[in-house]
């Protein structure tokens, strides 16, 4: 396919980037851009003087951002902790807040970590093959609690926008941690 027709759609394989519009774009989350996201920002700095290592990266693949169409991609959430606490996007609501998601597991197991503004929390568990709905009004973030990559496809209003800095400010009032070799849902101690 030469040329890329909005209207009529199109497929993409996602093994070979085939199909991918001339505006999708990649973003990179490097450890030295999530500091404040862990509890334990002092291991950040300690891993960060030692290598600034990729957490996370996400495809969106370019779709106008207008009413009425779709928002998708890939999200890749690589393992590793910080501390005890695993790997995580940074997480986000959209700026319309009315605003659902769902996600699709391709590959891994974590959580889907969800919050709304009157702090009610979700985490349910991401499993291969599964798919995660985010209602309408919930902030959101992966964790990843396996060994290799948590890979999921996403889509959402493509008119939604986001809106990190809510998140950024005291994180989620839930947290995933390593203890003991198990991954536990804890309260966040930074609330």
């Amino acid at each position: 396919m030469n040329q890329f027709d909005w209207e009529k759609g199109f497929a993409v394989d996602f093994s070979t980037g085939t199909g991918l519009s001339k505006t999708a774009k990649s973003t990179k989350r490097f450890l030295s851009q999530m500091k404040g996201i862990f509890c334990e920002n002092d291991k950040i700095e300690e891993m960060i003087s030692k290598e600034d290592i990729l957490v996370y990266e996400f495809y969106e693949l370019g779709c106008p951002e207008r009413a009425g169409d779709l928002a998708f991609g890939t999200t890749i959430l690589y393992p590793g902790k910080v501390g005890s606490e695993f790997f995580m996007t940074k997480g986000h609501f959209h700026v319309q807040i009315d605003t659902a998601e769902v996600y699709y597991a391709l590959s891994g197991t974590g959580y889907m970590v969800m919050e709304n503004m009157a702090g009610d929390t979700e985490c349910l568990p991401l499993t291969a093959g599964e798919a995660v709905y985010v209602p309408r009004g919930y902030a959101h973030r992966t964790v990843n609690t396996g060994g290799v990559p948590l890979i999921l496809f996403f889509t959402f209003a493509a008119d939604a926008g986001h809106d990190y800095g809510t998140i950024e400010t005291k994180g989620f009032r839930k947290i995933v941690r390593d203890v003991d070799g198990v991954a536990k849902v804890m309260d966040n101690p930074k609330w």
